[in-house]
């Protein structure tokens, strides 16, 4: 049953792990749902997923620091936690909030890192070279902390996703993760926290990126070159206003390895997706789209 009440909120390990024994001993599942607040309806698709899949639903709420580098937004980052709070309430849906503070994360004498290669490599990992060490550190914690059957976390984060699957599996943490479906502006353009940073005008340039996504999707899914089709799609959006962009690649879903050249008729069963990041002054937008 949906509850309206703001929902109760843990600020340590400590209670969190009290709340979620609490929730299990009642016989609950529990699903997990990190976030970094500034909550929007990618988030609540998440939440809306999590409640299909678990008896509770808890929410964490954590600014990362180690996955800023230091001339990147973490200070300027939105934190807005009693609309986010009020937000969950409207839906309903979630059991428990988790509002940990930097400390409580990241005690004095925190000395542990935690690296994964292979698909960290590349796309985003080139100008943010520091960023999945650090998603990956602040994953396994939750992880640990909440001990959930389930987590879950958006597709725009591609890449992010498949890092958190192979931590998962190598490390044998034993929760099932949970890749929920992108969700769109009317015009196409992904939702992100980020956006608030975009002017009026640069909201209407940031709509060409999925569109052009799109059209080199379906030109790689018809058989043209990878490369040529990439090429000309970072032009286009150098066209419609976009002042730099990070990269415009093809890669296997699996593992994120390249595709390169003409998708032969035996590959076409491996699932790709073409993803990309680019910029408008100072927001950096990310997106992606299976290859069909």
């Amino acid at each position: 049953m949906k509850s309206t009440a703001l929902p109760p909120v843990a600020r340590s390990p400590g209670e969190l792990r009290a709340e979620v024994a609490a929730l299990r001993a009642a016989g609950a599942s529990v699903a997990l749902v990190p976030t970094m607040g500034s909550l929007h309806a990618g988030h609540l698709a998440l939440v809306r997923r999590a409640a299909e899949m678990a008896d509770k639903v808890v929410v964490s709420i954590f600014v990362n620091p180690t996955q800023f580098a230091p001339h990147e937004d973490f200070d300027s980052y939105p934190r807005h936690f009693e609309n986010d709070r009020a937000s969950l309430a409207a839906e309903g849906l979630t059991h428990l909030v988790y509002y940990p503070g930097v400390g409580d994360m990241y005690p004095e004498g925190f000395a542990t890192q935690v690296s994964v290669s292979g698909v960290s490599e590349g796309l985003c990992a080139t100008t943010r070279p520091h960023f999945f060490d650090g998603v990956a550190l602040v994953v396994a914690k939750l992880l640990n902390q909440c001990r959930p059957d389930v987590a879950l976390f958006g597709e725009k984060d591609f890449q992010q996703l498949q890092v958190i699957r192979r931590l998962v599996a190598d490390l044998d943490i034993g929760v099932r993760i949970e890749g929920v479906p992108i969700v769109r502006e009317p015009d196409g353009l992904a939702l992100s926290s980020r956006n608030a940073y975009l002017t009026e005008e640069q909201r209407a340039r940031a709509a060409h990126l999925p569109r052009v996504l799109a059209r080199v999707a379906g030109r790689v899914a018809m058989g043209e070159d990878v490369g040529i089709a990439c090429r000309e799609g970072i032009d286009e959006l150098f066209e419609a206003g976009f002042d730099k962009v990070d990269y415009l690649e093809v890669r296997r879903e699996a593992d994120l390895s390249p595709v390169l050249g003409r998708r032969a008729p035996d590959q076409t069963h491996r699932p790709a997706r073409v993803l990309a990041a680019a910029h408008l002054g100072r927001t950096r937008l990310i997106d992606n789209m299976p290859v069909q």
